[in-house]
Order: structure tokens, then C-alpha cells, then sequence
């Protein structure tokens, strides 16, 4: 229980929004809550207040999160005419409201979003996070952070309650880029381990025990670890499914050519993600990037060499 009880907002109740909304209710604060699906039974059976649409979530609530897919679902949330930015013309005079858009999505969008929120007398933050579902179960995520420092600070006991890495990165957008660039470095580790473990059991060598030889070593990463082992033991349930990855690679090649900038190995490795979910994989986990290499070598790892 905290000691300042806040009147919190969520839109966005999906796997990674359901989990982040219940740690703000244990950590004892009264949630104006909203979602498009079905309202999830945790949710639905404790103390949070349901709303018709998001709203109302932003007439009773100080700081709304959210928490949904893609650019164009932030956008709804925000802007549509039951959106976040209608309730926020009620506010209440000496009260700032601040939006904090938790999802993963155009960098560029968001300093678009920021500004009209912003025009509404009302502050913003996008907070994108990394670390999955289980981070979001666990309060162990990543949090980048865009945004006015002193809106950081006075949100910042409330990512505390979702997150443990908590980094305000710069001004709004910049959360974003940073969550673009860490998709990028994950995308490229997973084929750089799947090329590895690939190459050594094609050459008729242990993938287990060369990934556990790696592990020691300068190749060591949390890729190799979690993922290399996905990839021996043939564990490709999500996790982080592909086609959000796809998604977020995709922010990162339309940003890149917006600013002019070349991402060539980027690109491969959403061409190989594109393989996966043409074959039918596009909610397989991303690790399971393997088997578009795997089908290009017609070898599997775990395969015996002939």
C-alpha cells in the first residue's frame, strides 16, 4: 500500500496491461479502468472502476496509462470521440492530467500525440517498456522514458511499481526510439545465435553443449541463454510473439527511412521473420526465427547429420 492513494487511469487491458494495471491496484490505488476486449476476470473481480470507454477513464482519473498494440490503436485511444483527449478538457482547474503511453509505437506519432495533448493543457510521457509478459507479471520491466522531467519525477513512484530499469531517455519520442533500438539489437542477436547454433549442428557438433561452451565465453548474452535454449529444445510457444516483433522492426525501417538512414541487417532479419509467418508462424515466439534459416539450410537443429 503506498502512502498517497492516486486516481489512476488504464486503457489497454490486454497480456503485458492486465498484469501492470493490478500492481497499481495492490500498490493501493483507486483505477478508472477501460479495454476494448473482454475486461479480464482479475480485474473485473476486484477494486478497479470499469468505464464505458476511455473517456471516461480520463474525467476520473490524474494520469492515464496506456497500453494497446500499435500506432493507429494509440491514436483511437487518444483521439477518437470517446477518446482520452475528450475527457481531458474536463479538467479540473489546477489540475494537470498527464497521459503516459506505455505501448510500442512510431517515435515520430508520438511527438505528434504529445503536442495535442499538450494543447489541451495536459503533459505526456511515452513509456514504452521491455521484458515481456513476464516482466509485466513479475514489476521487473524496462522502462524508456520520454518526456518533461519534472512529469517524470512526479510518475516515477508509479513505474516503480511496474518496472525496475526506469531511464528517462530524453524528451517525448525519445522513449520511443529507445524501445525501436532495443527491438533491433534483439532481433539481431536471435540470428546471430540461430546462425551459430545452426552452423555448428549442421557440422555435426552438439548445439546443447556448444551453446553451453558460448555461454562462457565473449558470445554470452541473455539471448544465448533463454533463447539459444529455445532453439535446442524446440520451445517455440510466445513469449514475444513474432508478428509484434515484425511490428516494432517495422517502426524501425519506416523511422530509418524517414531519416534517411540504411538498416540492412534489420531488414534481414524482418525478411526472416516475414518467412516465419508466411509458413504459418506469425505467433510462434521469436526465437523460432530458426526456422526460416532452417529451412534455407533444409536442416534442423537437433537434426542427426547424415
Amino acid at each position: 500500500m503506498t502512502s498517497q492513494a492516486l486516481k489512476i487511469g488504464f486503457v489497454g487491458l490486454g497480456i503485458m496491461g492486465t498484469p501492470m494495471a493490478g500492481h497499481l491496484i495492490k500498490a493501493g490505488h483507486q483505477l478508472f479502468v477501460f479495454t476494448l476486449g473482454k475486461m479480464p476476470e482479475e480485474i473485473a473481480n476486484g477494486s478497479a472502476t470499469q468505464c464505458v470507454n476511455a473517456r471516461g477513464v480520463a474525467e476520473r482519473a490524474d494520469i492515464v496509462f496506456v497500453m494497446v498494440p500499435d500506432t493507429p490503436d494509440v491514436e483511437a485511444a487518444l483521439f477518437s470521440q470517446d477518446g482520452i483527449a475528450a475527457g481531458l478538457k474536463g479538467a479540473a482547474a489546477g489540475v494537470r492530467k498527464v497521459v503516459v503511453d506505455m505501448s510500442s509505437i512510431s517515435p515520430i506519432a508520438t511527438k505528434t500525440f504529445a503536442q495535442k495533448i499538450n494543447a489541451l493543457g495536459c503533459d505526456y510521457l511515452d513509456a514504452p517498456v521491455s521484458g515481456g509478459e513476464v516482466g509485466a507479471k513479475n514489476a521487473t520491466l524496462s522502462i524508456m522514458v520520454g518526456g518533461p522531467d519534472a512529469v517524470f519525477e512526479r510518475v516515477k513512484p508509479l513505474f516503480e511499481v511496474m518496472g525496475k530499469n526506469i531511464t528517462l531517455v530524453g524528451g517525448n519520442g525519445d522513449g520511443q526510439t529507445a524501445k525501436v533500438a532495443n527491438q533491433i539489437i534483439v532481433a539481431l542477436n536471435i540470428e546471430a545465435v540461430a546462425e551459430a547454433l545452426l552452423f555448428a549442428a549442421r557440422a555435426g557438433a552438439d548445439p546443447a553443449r556448444v551453446r553451453q561452451a558460448l555461454m562462457g565465453g565473449f558470445a554470452s548474452s541473455k539471448i544465448l541463454e533463454v533463447h539459444g535454449e529455445r532453439m535446442v529444445k524446440r520451445t517455440f510457444d510466445p513469449g514475444f510473439r513474432i508478428e509484434l516483433h515484425q511490428k516494432d522492426l517495422n517502426l524501425a525501417l519506416s523511422s530509418a527511412r524517414a531519416l534517411g538512414v540504411s538498416l540492412p541487417n534489420t531488414a534481414n532479419a524482418q525478411e526472416l521473420f516475414n518467412s516465419c509467418a508466411a509458413h504459418g508462424g506469425k505467433a510462434w515466439d521469436h526465437s523460432a526465427m530458426v526456422r526460416a534459416l532452417e529451412k534455407m539450410a533444409n536442416f534442423e537443429i537437433g537434426q542427426k547429420v547424415a
